[in-house]
């Protein structure tokens, strides 16, 4: 009996010591509140990035789209709507006004400190000037041939027209409205950044390449291969750690140095990209994927380390965004589609029809 209670008593023992470093090693493993409260935030590991469909908003109406840009001040969206730009409140979901007479429109660029805006209007080859204010239209500038993308670069307070099919860049100055100069660069032009400290960056679609302009000189400063990545059109930065993110035709989205031109990395992206942006407050780049309906979401572990988060389910044919980066909500523009028309001679790849009255806004949030 006396072996037997000792036997107990020694098996007692040892299952409350387990129990003890079991609990000492669960409590270690536990989160802190109280670091939490403390401690900077850390880089959130791969995995569910949090974005999901906040709110779809029909708009209906004719003809396709293009670039999107958003006024976080006043909580306007801009949409290129073929000839015309239409103006949407995102908080009553309303259009407040449209900003008429601008042909085969492409891009939106703003220009707070003017409370101005520009637009591309590729078929007729001109940038309209607006009043952020009014949207009332107050002047044009004379591009070259099919402005596409078109943004601000505050160093030299002038904006950039890229001429996709004349292969040359049109700067304009925005306290007058006058060309201040073109610069020729070569090739189908997509889109740009500008890095605020006097550096324009575009991609050079057909030749796979990114070019640096100096905004203040107007001239070419590098050329520099973007291989593997093909086809690049949407294009992002990070201005605090000179990264820039390019959307490619083959899925994958090049990170670039700014300064060297170096590919840092090449995660994977959905199939169809045409837009991409970087929020610096949470570290997150994003590729809109057309073909795929998808958000590509990658997260900047660090300068020279990236991650794919997840891809976001969105819609088919939502390619272009905008971010906003007070709230970090993304904007997407889509529609339903038909089949293509019969292929012809002069229009080989036809655009399939859209389905009237089905143009949407789609905003994704955390």
């Amino acid at each position: 009996m006396m072996a037997r209670r000792l036997s107990l008593s020694l098996t007692f023992a040892i299952l409350i010591a387990f129990l003890a470093v079991t609990a000492s090693v669960s409590r270690a493993n536990w989160p802190s509140n109280r670091a939490s409260a403390s401690a900077p935030s850390a880089a959130p590991a791969p995995g569910a990035s949090g974005y999901h469909l906040l709110k779809k908003i029909k708009l209906g109406g004719e003809g396709f789209w293009d670039y999107l840009a958003f006024d976080s001040p006043t909580r306007r969206l801009f949409i290129s709507r073929g000839t015309k730009v239409v103006v949407l409140d995102v908080d009553s979901e309303k259009v407040v006004g449209e900003i008429p007479d601008t042909p085969g429109v492409h891009g939106i660029a703003l220009v707070p400190d003017r409370a101005n805006g520009f637009t591309s209007n590729g078929q007729a080859g001109t940038v309209s000037i607006f009043d952020l204010k009014t949207l009332q239209v107050i002047g044009h500038a004379q591009a070259d041939k099919n402005p596409d993308a078109i943004i601000y670069d505050p160093a030299s307070k002038r904006v950039f027209a890229m001429n996709g099919r004349s292969g040359d860049v049109t700067a304009i100055d925005v306290a007058s409205g006058t060309v201040a100069g073109t610069i020729a660069v070569g090739g189908k032009l997509e889109f740009a950044v500008s890095d605020g400290a006097g550096h324009i960056y575009v991609n050079v679609e057909d030749k796979s390449e990114e070019v640096q302009i100096d905004s203040q000189k107007l001239v070419v400063t590098a050329r520099w291969p973007l291989a593997p990545c093909k086809e690049p059109s949407g294009l992002a930065i990070d201005v605090k750690h000179r990264r820039l993110f390019a959307g490619c035709d083959n899925k994958m989205m090049a990170v670039v140095d700014a300064d060297s031109g170096k590919i840092v990395a090449t995660p994977a992206i959905g199939d169809g990209v045409d837009a991409n942006a970087f929020d610096p407050a949470t570290g997150f780049a994003f590729a809109s994927n057309g073909q795929s309906g998808t958000l590509t979401v990658v997260h900047e572990d660090s300068p020279d380390k990236f991650s794919v988060v997840e891809d976001v389910p969105t819609q088919r044919g939502a390619r272009t965004m905008a971010l906003d980066p007070k709230t970090h909500e993304v904007y997407l523009v889509t529609a339903d589609f038909g089949p293509p028309p019969a292929p012809t001679a002069t229009n080989p790849r036809p655009f399939p029809t859209l389905v009237p009255d089905s143009f949407v806004i789609l905003i994704f949030g955390r």
